[in-house]
């Protein structure tokens, strides 16, 4: 697996984890793992691989917000520290300041524009933005 992918998978473990104990959906602040959802979502296995990854399937839904991202501590108890990856654009750039903000503070402030539903997605209604002051 990509390490694109492989940050897919945990994000969906975190979704599903997030979804069963009633939180609200974690937030998709990469843009390089995004890719890779988007890239999955359009083959015929993506229902397969969600299953097999984490038990159910993982809708997607355009959702834009700006704030600090409410997994980070999840996903640190579960795998550890984020990795550079999540800090990486589409073409490969790396948000320094995000990263080193990150790596002295724990804390992550980001933009998003999508974010994960439980099934496939159809029925859902987006949630109105939600903005944090960095």
């Amino acid at each position: 697996m990509t390490p694109e992918r492989v940050e897919l998978v945990r994000f969906f473990r975190i979704s599903a984890r997030r979804f069963e104990s009633g939180h609200p959906a974690p937030e998709m602040f990469s843009t390089a793992v995004d890719r890779e959802w988007h890239r999955l979502m359009e083959t015929s296995g993506y229902a397969g691989f969600c299953v097999e990854h984490v038990g159910r399937t993982i809708g997607h839904r355009p959702l834009k917000g700006v704030g600090e991202i409410s997994w980070t501590p999840m996903y640190e108890e579960m795998f550890g520290p984020l990795p550079v990856l999540w800090f990486t654009d589409g073409d490969g750039r790396v948000d320094r300041e995000a990263l080193t903000r990150y790596r002295e503070t724990g804390i992550v402030v980001a933009e998003w524009d999508c974010s994960p539903v439980p099934g496939d997605g159809e029925d859902i209604t987006p949630e109105p933005v939600r903005a944090t002051a960095w």
